[in-house]
């Protein structure tokens, strides 16, 4: 992958990454096509990262689909797809990691313990072994663009990182891997994390820019559905993901939730003009 990336660089070409676990759907598709808009040439990535994953979480069983995810990206006009194995990437005696200090300890990072450091360290590695000026990211896990981002500033990287929208179903459920989990039962149910959402961002549009407040109506709707289990609702700096009281800045509406035995993520972006006109984006 280096002696290819060492062409392109002798070429003058633009290269973007985009890293994934695999399971593709159209929101990994999405980053492709912001891609494909600003570089000449493109990698994919995809590695099953085990360094995420504590003991009690789903390694074994996330979802696998190699043949369905290679014809997605062929067809997205992906001409180069880095499959390493974990021997490549965690070599006999490996021991050097890449920690976010403070960041990762919060929200996401308090509920998995680990889980970024061993995010920073694969996401490090790829952009080590890639090269590439551009890597794209999705919003969704805005804990994890924000990591990866500040990862990139505090190391003087030269890939600048590139958050994209979130991708919806049709219901505004967030795409994700993770949601081919969901029983039958538990997709309808699972559309309670954008309605809260929802709720949270009429109340910001008709003037509110209390935390409280806002916290408050999520939670109600969340508890009106039974099958939902609330990890942490938060209203935090974009940048820091310091809790916030009063939103008057750049700030993420953040959402955990467990529906049935599958835990999903969601936020709300908030945002200010030049001219402090709020603007919000689901």
């Amino acid at each position: 992958m280096k002696e290819f990336t060492r062409k392109l660089c002798e070429e003058n070409s633009i290269v973007g990454l985009v890293p994934t676990m695999g399971a593709l759907h159209q929101g990994h598709l999405s980053l492709i096509k912001q891609a494909r808009q600003q570089c000449s040439s493109l990698v994919a990535s995809i590695f099953v990262n085990p360094k995420q994953f504590s003991p009690s979480e789903d390694f074994a069983r996330y979802p696998r689909t190699l043949p369905s995810d290679t014809e997605k990206l062929e067809n997205a006009g992906v001409l180069c797809l880095f499959l390493p194995e974990a021997k490549d990437i965690y070599p006999q005696n490996f021991s050097t990691y890449v920690n976010v200090e403070g960041l990762s300890e919060r929200l996401e990072g308090r509920s998995r313990p680990g889980h970024f450091r061993g995010v920073s360290t694969v996401v490090m590695k790829l952009l080590q072994i890639v090269q590439p000026q551009f890597a794209y990211f999705g919003r969704k896990d805005a804990q994890q663009a924000a990591i990866i981002s500040r990862m990139a500033e505090d190391l003087n990287l030269d890939t600048e990182i590139v958050v994209c929208p979130i991708e919806r179903e049709t219901d505004g459920l967030a795409m994700s891997s993770r949601n081919v989990y969901l029983q039958t039962s538990d997709r309808q149910a699972a559309t309670v994390l954008y309605r809260s959402l929802q709720a949270a961002q009429a109340l910001l549009q008709n003037g509110s820019r209390d935390a409280l407040s806002l916290h408050s109506a999520m939670e109600r709707v969340l508890k009106e559905e039974s099958r939902a289990k609330i990890d942490y609702v938060e209203i935090v700096d974009a940048q820091t993901f310091d809790p916030l009281m009063h939103i008057n800045r750049k700030a993420y509406v953040l959402i955990a939730t467990k529906i049935g035995e599958t835990r999903l993520l969601d936020n709300l972006l908030v945002d200010f003009s030049d001219k402090g006109q709020l603007t919000t984006e689901l």
